[in-house]
């Protein structure tokens, strides 16, 4: 801990000031100076109070330049869909054997698909999936008959948001070693996603401040307007 409040406040410019993208993600880029590559991470204030049921936000959306990181797939089905899952490069696919396997305590997956019939079998699994964001969910496309294709979104850089309790959304955009310009587009592709994902009963400013920082940098504040031009 001490490591990273010094990394922290290595940064001695105006934390208040707000960027336009551009400049954010090049001080993002240069205040990532750890030993290992730092993921970029992105968080959206919104104005919405998530208590509501009208004012949920939660979806799905591909990113351009991709995540820089090995996305590991459940597939929980059987027959011809977990035939195809695996021929999609699913890592692990199975029906009741591999929902008794989680039960067990396996948990090496980053996201779980399902496809709909299984999805009564899936239940068993709200109590460990759900608090880990991890529980299959047809808004965000991974309770779905069309297994093949969610694998090759989740692989290919698709990436699930939803907003916590505070009204904030986190996200990992990518990695440092990326261009200043795709990560500049996954931040864009991101926010498009949020701004029609806004929900019914969001009154007033729906996106109020945006802060991109690395794992191990201080965070700096973006001008929305720069992410909508």
């Amino acid at each position: 801990m001490p490591k990273q409040a010094k990394r922290h406040g290595a940064w001695t410019g105006n934390r208040d000031a707000t960027h336009v993208l551009s400049e954010a993600v090049k001080l993002v880029k240069a205040n990532a100076t750890a030993k290992f590559d730092e993921s970029v991470e992105i968080a959206v204030n919104l104005g919405v109070d998530p208590r509501h049921a009208d004012q949920q936000v939660r979806g799905v959306v591909s990113l351009p330049s991709g995540t820089g990181r090995a996305m590991r797939v459940a597939v929980i089905a059987k027959d011809a869909k977990a035939a195809e899952a695996t021929a999609a490069g699913a890592d692990v696919v199975g029906a009741e054997d591999l929902v008794e396997r989680i039960q067990g305590g396996f948990m090496e997956f980053d996201r779980v698909i399902a496809t709909p019939d299984m999805m009564a079998l899936v239940g068993r699994l709200g109590k460990i999936l759900g608090p880990r964001g991890l529980m299959p969910n047809p808004r965000v496309g991974t309770v779905t008959p069309n297994v093949a294709q969610a694998v090759k979104d989740a692989k290919g850089g698709a990436i699930e948001f939803r907003v916590e309790k505070a009204g904030i959304v986190h996200a990992g955009i990518g990695k440092a070693s990326f261009t200043e310009e795709a990560i500049a587009a996954n931040v864009k592709a991101l926010m498009d996603a949020l701004t029609r994902a806004r929900p019914s009963g969001a009154k007033g400013i729906y996106i109020k401040r945006i802060s991109l920082s690395s794992t191990m940098g201080p965070g700096f504040q973006v001008d929305a307007a720069s992410v909508a031009s």
